[in-house]
């Protein structure tokens, strides 16, 4: 953790650490892992209301938990910017973390891989590989995702790839 700014360092030691090692092929062993991901899930969402930095919310889109969505924003000059979430649990989960995908932003920025991926190779996957399998869904977001959309999303919308939603305009009625 070091270099590391004192707001990501509380958010993170607040996130519960995960022990199950196992992945969706798992059967049981992939259910109790589910358990652990739903308590560290809300751990992150309530210390975040407590601190006024509420940013997304996920749910399970299918009843074996591989599959995620849900959206998320980030504020801007003033300006919520809201973008959908969704992300597969990898067979290999945990060693693999999962690719969260923001569809709606495929091909604004370099910093993103086909089908809305974001880049998370160089910064984060080294990072996950260190803490596998103690990290989860919840330290995804909170050391993968959060730190991209405060990079990205300034610049795109300063750039005009983003624009926000009271900014678009309506189509004539006629």
């Amino acid at each position: 953790m070091e270099g590391w700014d004192v707001g990501t360092k509380s958010a993170l030691t607040q996130i519960p650490l995960l022990t199950s090692r196992a992945g969706p092929r798992d059967g049981e062993a992939w259910k109790q892992r589910l358990k652990e991901e739903y308590k560290a899930l809300i751990a992150y969402t309530s210390m975040n209301k407590t601190n006024d930095n509420d940013w997304f919310r996920i749910a399970p889109a299918n009843p074996e938990g591989t599959r995620w969505e849900g959206s998320c924003w980030y504020v801007h000059n003033l300006r919520r910017y809201d973008f959908p979430l969704q992300f597969d649990i990898p067979v290999t989960y945990p060693a693999t973390a999962p690719e969260i995908e923001l569809p709606t932003l495929d091909g604004k920025t370099h910093k993103m891989y086909r089908g809305g991926k974001i880049c998370l190779t160089v910064h984060f996957k080294p990072l996950w590989a260190k803490n596998c399998p103690r990290f989860g869904i919840a330290h995804a977001l909170c050391l993968g995702l959060a730190p991209w959309l405060a990079a990205e999303v300034p610049i795109l919308v300063d750039s005009g790839m983003v624009k926000h939603k009271d900014d678009e305009v309506a189509p004539a009625v006629s």
